[in-house]
């Protein structure tokens, strides 16, 4: 249990002065860690892990704040929980930092060598890598970080190289030359959902093609006039009408004057250019993918260097938008370019460091999907995993029925090195954890293994079991949290992680990886836009929890948002939960300065008679809480973690500190000692609840105030037992009363705020009613303070009650107050008057102008709606008057 040095809250609410030692004490406690407890049920969450050297954005603070919710929610259970944390090595991301830091210092990583550049991207890790983790704990979030992993230590790496050997050794791995997307500027392949596509202006360039032995041309329209050199057909769609006659015959590709075939396929778009297409298997997806259906012979136009090969000599060693001039030129010249247009189209760029793909053929290792992704198909189908909400198992179930060979090879040094080693005599390819001595076919010792290294995906696809131990089937944390409870992430990551996280966990484990798949959206500026560096709208979390405090940040990451949606940042959220926090911290000061000594709260507590002592408005607030905790409770284990935000928000603001302190005031201050103790009985027990219901959203300020509150538990906060129904409690009958008194002060209070009466008049409230008599007169200090009374008389009927009294019913209780001594009556009643005549001019207005057929068959639904709607309000007002 934690020591509590300060029980006293003391000054304004300040989380700075607070919120790192809380954290602290909670780690040295070990309030974070597993427990050995045999008997509770194991709950699991693996931190999706962010690249090593990332700072702290936007993204990670709502990620983590809902792994925070779930995973102190389940541990106050009484789950035994583990929320693993961790980092990814982020090979292309790590790797093109430690190049800029080489490069203004004037050395590049190849003058370096392989060996000396990885201590220089390991020295890189280890200066930047402890920032995000740093980060998280100044947000709250309540990890095991003894057990965090990253990707690149020896566990790990061990699991890596297992899986690529087990793959391999299966067939699902290969090596092969396939078309994949080559960034230019990080100099390595990258993977299909790693291309971001923006809209572009560029020319669409018309050339027509000469067809053999005829007088008529073939014109196709291309935004890469450059690549035409490799052309090695025409296509066409089989349903285009327009060219069905000139399939099959042969056209001469203009420069190059070679005859290359005219083909159908269903890829090309009528509607695109003339609806004709040059086919370019070596610069293209589409035309690589229609080079394999009709067997089409690969020329490459331009080198891994993207210079222009020896096709054409003019061309050779040219840059490609040279070449691109040139070749346009040199059409023009023989009058095979038809023409040029503007045109705008969508070009695929890295993700990281937004620079052009180049498709291009390349020699790659690959795993083929299609048979391993059917059973992870059919795990979601079958409800062994369940997305939430589940209108993103679309996205899921299109990504992997249509799912295309993996390229798992990186030109790149930082990450896992592919553990295949070629033999410089024989050539075959040695795959193995570690370094053969000699080639497994001929024996040879000459063996070199391969530059490239393994996507960083690769890796992460393992990190559900890879963390907890696998492929040790032994180790004692797989065996206790695998498989895990819910992995918790953005819809961007659905096809990039979540995917290939299932099939490897379904292929090496034979268990799903986990149960849930609770997907978030992005946090957006105030207008909806995405946060970027180049709009300058992005926001420093770290910033906020200076200003505010990190339970500000996690509630308005949180307030109002329904899962799976895109949230926008509000400044005027972290407002209103600051004003929240202090509203809070303040009833606390208030309910601890009023407070009796603890051992009469643990006498009151063991008094078996204690529920038949409590008084209406006791019973009214304890049911309210009751069903808060039975509704939010639910809302968690649902996941819908805004909606049960907002209703503990709406209980502790309106019910408890609106309300019920208000109304008990006059009852801590009685000479009464018995009604003080209950009142500071029910104060404490409610307010206790209440903290641990918001715990798990501000778990910072709810345990300072925890601290200072009579704990019968006896046991810190995070670590106490989540609130349960008092299911003796049924105090329905009560709340129902009292829910109408307090419609009924609220009502005295807006007809006094209306009648301009002054606080300092007083009423007499006159109740009139056969069935709430005692309950009433019970209630008559309250009722007397918040209803601005001076004298409450409860009778049963409402004979010789003076006709100036302003009536106000509710169901079966009445209340009169007369108006003598508060206001001019005569002024009154000459008010009244005039509103009168005013309500029934409005009246007759309303009831010509919906009587009047011209109006009724000529004006909009919407406006004869609004006259009628008026015409119900001025009647009633009528009434009244």
């Amino acid at each position: 249990m934690m020591e509590k040095k300060d029980k006293k809250l003391e000054g304004k609410y300040n989380p700075k002065e607070f919120e790192e030692e809380i954290y602290n004490e909670w780690e040295e406690n070990g309030y974070f860690k597993p427990t050995d407890n045999k008997n509770k049920e194991n709950y699991c969450i693996m931190m999706p892990p962010p690249n090593v050297t990332g700072k702290l954005h936007m993204g990670h603070a709502l990620d983590g704040t809902i792994q925070d919710i779930l995973i102190r929610f389940k541990r106050m259970q009484g789950y035994n929980t583990l929320w693993l944390p961790g980092s990814d090595h982020a090979s292309i991301s790590t790797e093109m930092k430690v190049v800029q830091k080489l490069r203004n210092e004037g050395k590049t990583k190849y003058e370096l060598g392989r060996e000396k550049f990885l201590e220089e991207a390991w020295d890189w890790t280890h200066l930047y890598g402890g920032t995000i983790q740093k980060q998280q704990r100044k947000l709250g979030c309540s990890c095991d970080w003894d057990r965090r992993r990253f990707t690149l230590d020896e566990g790990l790496s061990e699991a890596v190289l297992e899986q690529f050997i087990n793959l391999y050794n299966k067939g699902y791995i290969y090596k092969g030359k396939r078309m994949v997307n080559w960034c230019t500027n990080c100099n390595t392949t990258i993977s299909d959902v790693e291309v971001e596509y923006h809209e572009e202006e560029t020319c669409l360039w018309h050339i027509r093609y000469k067809i053999k032995d005829e007088d008529r041309y073939v014109i196709v329209a291309t935004t890469r006039p450059e690549t035409m050199l490799g052309d090695v057909a025409v296509a066409v769609n089989p349903e285009d009408e327009r060219y069905k006659d000139i399939v099959g015959k042969t056209c001469i590709l203009p420069i190059m004057n070679k005859e290359i075939p005219i083909i159908q396929d269903r890829f090309v778009e009528k509607e695109f250019g003339t609806g004709c297409v040059k086919i370019t298997p070596a610069h293209d997806m589409n035309d690589y993918q229609a080079g394999l259906r009709h067997n089409l012979e690969v020329i490459e136009v331009f080198d891994e260097n993207f210079k222009m090969g020896n096709l054409v000599e003019k061309y050779q060693g040219m840059d490609l938008l040279e070449a691109r001039k040139e070749i346009v030129k040199d059409l023009k010249e023989v009058g095979a370019l038809v023409k040029e247009e503007k045109y705008i189209h969508n070009v695929g760029k890295c993700e990281r460091c937004k620079n052009t793909i180049e498709p291009k053929i390349s020699d790659q290792w690959f795993v083929n999907m299609q048979e391993l992704a059917k059973p992870a198909i059919e795990a979601v189908k079958n409800g062994d995993i369940n997305f939430v909400p589940k209108k993103y198992e679309k996205s899921y179930f299109n990504w992997m029925e249509n799912i295309q060979d993996w390229c798992i090879s990186r030109q790149l040094w930082w990450g896992h090195r592919i553990p295949a080693y070629y033999c410089e005599e024989c050539g075959h390819i040695n795959v193995d954890k570690k370094a053969p001595a000699v080639c497994e076919k001929c024996g040879s010792a000459k063996l070199h293994q391969d530059e490239d290294t393994l996507d960083t995906w690769f890796s992460s696809a393992l990190w559900p079991f890879s963390t907890l131990g696998w492929p040790d089937e032994n180790a004692e944390d797989l065996k206790k949290f695998y498989p895990t409870n819910v992995l918790v992430t953005g819809y961007d990551i659905i096809t990039f992680w979540v995917s290939r996280m299932i099939v490897a966990a379904l292929e090496c484990t034979d268990e799903k990886p986990f149960k849930d798949v609770l997907i978030h959206g992005m946090v957006r500026d105030s207008q909806g836009r995405k946060m970027s560096k180049t709009l300058g709208n992005g926001i420093d979390p770290i910033e906020i929890i200076d200003k505010y405090g990190a339970d500000s940040l996690r509630f308005s990451v949180i307030s109002g948002t329904t899962m799976g949606n895109d949230i926008k940042y509000m400044p005027e959220k972290l407002e209103q939960a600051s004003n929240f926090a202090n509203k809070i911290w303040n009833a606390a000061k208030f309910i601890t300065m009023n407070m009796v000594e603890k051992d009469e709260i643990e006498q009151f507590e063991k008094d078996s008679n204690k529920d038949e002592k409590l008084r209406l408005e006791d019973k009214w607030i304890i049911n309210k809480l009751d069903k808060v905790i039975k509704e939010v409770t639910n809302n968690l284990e649902n996941y819908d973690l805004g909606v049960a935000l907002d209703k503990i928000y709406s209980f502790i603001w309106n019910e408890f500190c609106d309300w019920y302190i208000e109304i008990v005031k006059t009852r801590l201050y009685s000479e009464n000692k018995e009604e003080k103790l209950i009142a500071c009985y029910v104060l404490n027990y409610v307010f206790v609840n209440a903290m641990k219901l918001l715990h798990p959203f501000m778990p910072f300020v709810t345990t300072k105030i925890f601290n200072s509150l009579v704990n019968l538990e006896n046991k810190e906060l995070m670590i106490s037992k989540w609130p349960e129904i008092k299911e003796k409690f049924d105090f329905d009958e009560e709340e129902i009363l009292l829910e109408k008194l307090k419609n009924i002060i609220v009502e005295i209070r807006n007809i006094r705020a209306t009648k301009n009466i002054h606080p300092s008049k007083k009423a007499e409230l006159i109740f009139v009613t056969k069935n709430h008599k005692e309950e009433i007169l019970k209630s008559e200090e309250f009722l007397l303070k918040l209803g601005f009374g001076e004298k409450l008389i409860v009778k049963d009927s409402k004979e010789e009650i003076s006709k100036n009294a302003i009536n106000i019913i509710l169901d079966d209780i009445e209340l009169y107050m007369p108006l003598e001594g508060l206001i001019d009556l005569e002024e009154e009643n000459k008010r009244r008057e005039e509103e009168k005549k005013r309500l029934e001019a409005e009246v007759l207005r309303c009831e010509k102008m919906l009587s009047n057929p011209g109006f009724m068959n000529k004006a909009p639904k919407a406006k004869i709606d609004e006259e009628k709607e008026k015409l119900a309000r001025y009647k009633e007002m009528l009434e009244k008057i």
